[in-house]
């Protein structure tokens, strides 16, 4: 992943223009194009988006995401026929700090029907946490910009969150599609009731560790090390595939030494090598720790709560869980 990757503005504003015409002549109720006994048109960002879509709108909802199965989200560049597609949506999904291209092209829109489920529970900052002058504060701000410069977006690792966002893309479901509020809500109910027992399971799973630090290429889940008591320790900040410096690798050796810790993770969609190189040295082990960015046939899991349930066993694995 390469999040500081920067999408030429000429190119974001372009395709946004393409699509604007049509995208304002979506209805202010959110349901434009949508005949009754029609499925809901749902267009959402990148996978955590699609998974809440498709099991809170059930039958009753189409979904097609922007971020094909293992591009990197943060990557993501809108061709204008993308943009201009939104047109066709009566309900647009997406989270705002992740997807510069996703973003730029909505704000410029106006459109009426999308949702940014950032604005559907609280935003932190958690720092690159790489513990060195080379990675500090700054470039985090830089890196996901916007009105909530240094927010860390990834609140989807966090099973509680994930709840608190699900159940407001429930209630925005309803208000879209009146005739079908029941099921909407009969849906969100029964995800909310699995995400508590995920939330639970790792509660449980990882209340007793030897160790309570971890290493990671992606420093993705400050809010999962933060609401089960953990330590996340980055490698290079927010770019799995940034080489770290010599002063970062001695001093993530010491840390590894000092905290007991085992293993380094690395992600499916990003290379290992920085991963093995952070090991190399010390005999550490290295695993995936999946930020669920996309599902792909690597993926340990056919969807988010397959794959939650698979970071929870390496977690324990890699702390020690008793």
């Amino acid at each position: 992943m390469n999040v500081r990757r920067l999408i030429p503005a000429a190119a974001v504003a372009g395709a946004a223009v393409l699509g604007l015409t049509a995208l304002s002549a979506c209805s202010t109720s959110g349901t434009s194009g949508h005949k009754d006994g029609d499925r809901l048109n749902v267009v959402a960002s990148f996978y955590p988006m699609q998974f809440l879509a498709e099991r809170i709108g059930g039958d009753h909802v189409s979904v097609s995401t922007l971020t094909k199965p293992g591009m990197e989200p943060h990557d993501l560049e809108l061709s204008p026929r993308q943009t201009g597609g939104l047109s066709d949506a009566d309900f647009i999904l997406y989270l705002k700090g992740i997807q510069p291209a996703v973003d730029d092209a909505i704000k410029l829109s106006e459109s009426p029907n999308a949702l940014d489920v950032t604005t559907l529970t609280t935003l932190e900052d958690h720092g690159t946490e790489v513990g060195d002058e080379e990675h500090g504060h700054d470039e985090h701000d830089h890196d996901h910009g916007g009105e909530d410069a240094g927010a860390d977006p990834h609140i989807w690792l966090d099973p509680v969150k994930y709840t608190e966002v699900a159940k407001g893309v429930g209630k925005s479901l309803e208000k879209t599609d009146p005739d079908h509020a029941a099921d909407y809500r009969e849906n969100t109910a029964a995800l909310v009731e699995e995400l508590g027992a995920l939330d639970t399971a790792y509660r449980t799973g990882l209340k007793d560790t030897a160790t309570r630090t971890f290493i990671t290429t992606h420093s993705a889940f400050g809010y999962l090390a933060e609401r089960y008591g953990l330590t996340q320790e980055g490698i290079a900040g927010i770019d799995p595939e940034a080489e770290p410096s010599p002063a970062r690798i001695s001093a993530l050796h010491s840390i590894a030494k000092e905290k007991k810790v085992t293993t380094v993770f690395f992600e499916t969609l990003a290379s290992d090598k920085t991963a093995k190189t952070v090991a190399g040295d010390t005999g550490l082990k290295t695993d995936v720790l999946d930020p669920l960015e996309g599902i792909t046939e690597k993926s340990k899991g056919d969807d988010y709560i397959e794959v939650m349930k698979s970071n929870l066993a390496a977690l324990r694995t890699a702390l020690g869980a008793k």
